[in-house]
């Protein structure tokens, strides 16, 4: 009781917090809107072929998921989506790493398993996550959702896996997984904690990067990126680099944070100053990716988005849930094109 007490007070305060700061929001979006100038024809032109007038995209709302179905190919823009990031790395580097954001993850390393530390946000959503790629890779690879190891013959990469939190779950659920980081701390991290169990000991941790992987022609029946496409350099080639690792007809699952207002007061403003359940600095607003960028950015990649889900946060519970709502945090499904 006194747990959920004190959730329903930091929630009334972070409520409190936000009324009092509109005025600063307001004037924020308007910095904001001075800096997308240049990318706003981008922005307009993904939004455009996501219509009904150009390309239908359908949306069927089914248990807390929007589901895309009859996605027809869209038109290859004249001029390439806008790079994300403000790293200052090109499509012609080899890797879509930013070293700054490697740098921030690598202080904290250390700490990817306490679940009471910078990472406890992603350990309480991890559950969720789960759930939403049990269901949906079930469904595409036909298998008995409620087999213990449902996974079992089917090769994962985990790319950006961090120290393991989500790898781990998907080898006790069957699968072979490679769990790939270009954060040295983290992949040691990784594998000591894994190396405890010996069913997670089976996991092939790799210090390096999807765009290497390529190279050396590594393909999977799943590839996994979750909270990693708003941390790289390059989102446009990041993508391009998960869908060469997919098999034809693969599955691809990601999850990213949406590049909304609501999302900066709630990601930003409360998670990392008000409320302190991230280091400050974890995010930055302007790497956010949009659901239509991201949707566009797979589909010229040949990877069919056909499933979006948004996460949301009881206070009371402090439990996360899947909801049609994808305003914040959002994660997604796709499938890659038997022709590639």
């Amino acid at each position: 009781m006194g747990s959920n007490f004190d959730h329903f007070c930091r929630w009334a305060i972070l409520s409190h917090f936000l009324v009092q700061t509109t005025a600063m929001a307001s004037n924020l979006l308007i910095k904001l809107r001075s800096l997308s100038t240049a990318t706003n024809g981008h922005h307009t032109l993904a939004r455009r072929y996501l219509s009904c007038g150009e390309a239908p995209l359908i949306l069927i709302r089914s248990a807390g998921a929007r589901l895309y179905s009859d996605v027809p190919s869209l038109p290859q823009p004249s001029t390439p989506l806008p790079r994300l990031s403000q790293s200052g790395a090109n499509s012609s580097t080899s890797s879509s790493v930013d070293q700054s954001e490697l740098a921030k993850f690598a202080s904290i390393a250390e700490t990817w398993w306490d679940s009471e530390g910078p990472f406890k946000p992603l350990h309480a959503i991890n559950p969720t996550r789960l759930a939403f790629i049990r269901s949906t890779l079930c469904r595409h690879f036909r298998r008995d959702s409620n087999s213990a190891r449902p996974f079992e013959g089917l090769k994962f990469a985990d790319i950006g896996c961090g120290g393991g939190i989500l790898s781990e779950p998907l080898a006790r659920m069957g699968a072979s997984v490679t769990g790939v980081d270009a954060g040295d701390k983290n992949i040691k991290i990784a594998r000591l904690h894994g190396g405890l169990d010996p069913v997670t000991s089976t996991i092939n941790y790799c210090c390096t990067t999807a765009e290497k992987m390529v190279e050396e022609q590594k393909s999977f029946d799943a590839v996994i990126s979750l909270e990693v496409i708003e941390h790289v350099a390059n989102p446009a080639e990041f993508t391009k680099s998960l869908a060469a690792l997919t098999v034809p007809d693969g599955a691809m699952v990601m999850s990213t944070i949406n590049r909304t207002m609501r999302a900066y007061a709630t990601t930003i403003v409360a998670a990392e100053y008000l409320l302190h359940w991230l280091p400050i600095g974890t995010h930055q607003w302007s790497s956010f990716v949009t659901p239509e960028e991201l949707t566009l950015l797979l589909q010229r990649s040949s990877v069919s988005v056909k499933e979006m889900a948004g996460f949301v946060f009881n206070p009371l519970t402090g439990k996360w849930s899947l909801s049609d709502d994808i305003s914040v945090n959002y994660i997604l499904y796709g499938t890659k094109t038997a022709s590639q």
